[in-house]
């Protein structure tokens, strides 16, 4: 590719080192940087903005803060002036993405795709002006693919290539089924980017395989290879696993603001910067600025967690909820007083009923194994008043507050 950046201005030229350290901050890795800044040179000299990629499979809609890890670096992209191609992949939903899997994927119906696309987007309007992003559903074009096509995009990658991937190596190595379908995958997704002209596409760490197949089939196919920009998978709020729903560590973008607010104060320390860099929406001054201040002392790490928090409310809600949630966090666990509101949850149970039962009932806790271990490790209270006797018996007509843990509060109304 012929060097633009010889050919700008020294103006244009700040402006692209400009808009790169935007982009690659917080990046795992952009293959390869130096195209990235040509690509942006080439931008400005033709007054043409890039197309930036991301492929979703919508097989799970519910939108947590690590799924805005690749939605905020989109938005950064989209504030400069840059197209966002969103692909929702109802033809390759159908095959499932392996990644990651030691089984077969089920594959997705039509209906199953659908719904889940629509709450894609309804969620993803909280970070994207999604009036300027271009939708495509990548069946339009793979669905017209004929045999002869199929096996024209096939040549351009080996099995052994293919192999490489360690989820597929793990399952060959020891004898667990790969089906055939599930090898065009990264096929599809890659001729994606063949069929739009994608000039960059962003995933997870997880996805390197995936995305860098765009490269290679647009050269096969004689196009202009994308670029690549690979995110780093966020932790959740117990600082080890990923976030998931499932590991039940996640703050979801559609979480009240008090949980939204209580959630961010519960991660650990040394993710705060972490947090600050690839889920919010501060400038990249204000990111460093922060990170400096914390670095040097300056900023002590709960008020550095409290301004997080602050920031990550104000972004899904207002600043008078932001506002509503810091009061109740330090109401509840400053000056261990009660949040100004609590679900009430009408009882037409036992009047008088043991606590571990009752936990369970109003499923404050899965199991009577963990109500146990709840009070156990002091974490249930009964109108602020700690539990200590796992056999207590509660007195539900007395309309008991029930606390457990730091967030999930209850008060009891008898029928």
């Amino acid at each position: 590719m012929k060097n633009l950046l010889e050919e700008l201005s020294s103006e244009q030229l700040v402006e692209v080192e400009r808009q790169f350290k935007i982009y690659s901050n917080g990046a795992n890795d952009i293959i390869p940087e130096n195209e990235l800044k040509n690509k942006i040179a080439r931008s400005l000299l033709k007054n043409s903005p890039l197309k930036i990629k991301l492929g979703l499979d919508p097989s799970a809609p519910d939108v947590h803060i690590g799924h805005t890890v690749v939605l905020n670096k989109l938005k950064q992209f989209q504030e400069n002036g840059h197209i966002i191609q969103l692909i929702i992949g109802d033809f390759t939903g159908k095959i499932g993405d392996p990644t990651g899997k030691s089984s077969v994927r089920k594959q997705l119906t039509n209906e199953e795709v659908q719904n889940n696309a629509k709450t894609y987007f309804e969620q993803f309007s909280k970070v994207l002006d999604m009036e300027k992003v271009e939708l495509y559903y990548n069946s339009k074009w793979l669905s017209k693919l004929n045999l002869e096509d199929i096996i024209r995009i096939s040549s351009s990658i080996t099995v052994a290539r293919l192999l490489e991937r360690n989820d597929f190596s793990e399952r060959y190595s020891t004898g667990k089924p790969i089906s055939l379908h599930e090898f065009f995958y990264p096929l599809m997704q890659g001729y994606d980017s063949v069929e739009l002209e994608s000039d960059v596409e962003l995933g997870g760490t997880d996805q390197h395989f995936n995305v860098l197949m765009g490269r290679q089939l647009q050269e096969h196919f004689g196009k202009e290879k994308q670029i690549v920009i690979l995110l780093p998978l966020l932790e959740g709020l117990d600082g080890v696993e990923k976030m998931s729903k499932s590991k039940n560590n996640y703050i979801g973008v559609d979480d009240n603001p008090i949980d939204m607010y209580g959630k961010t104060m519960s991660i650990p320390d040394e993710l705060i910067v972490k947090y600050i860099t690839l889920i919010t929406d501060l400038s990249l001054i204000e990111k460093n600025e922060f990170k400096e201040e914390l670095e040097i002392g300056n900023l002590h790490p709960k008020e550095a967690k409290m301004f997080l928090a602050r920031t990550i409310v104000r972004m899904y809600h207002d600043e008078q909820e932001t506002e509503k949630a810091e009061e109740s966090f330090k109401a509840v666990f400053q000056k261990r007083t009660l949040p100004n509101e609590i679900p009430v949850v009408k009882w037409q149970g036992e009047k008088v009923i043991p606590i571990i039962e009752l936990l369970v009932e109003l499923k404050l806790l899965k199991s009577k194994t963990e109500a146990r271990k709840m009070i156990q490790n002091g974490g249930v209270r009964i109108n602020t008043e700690k539990v200590n006797d796992t056999h207590l018996q509660v007195k539900t007509f007395d309309e008991p507050i029930i606390q457990v843990g730091k967030r999930k509060f209850i008060k009891l109304k008898p029928e």
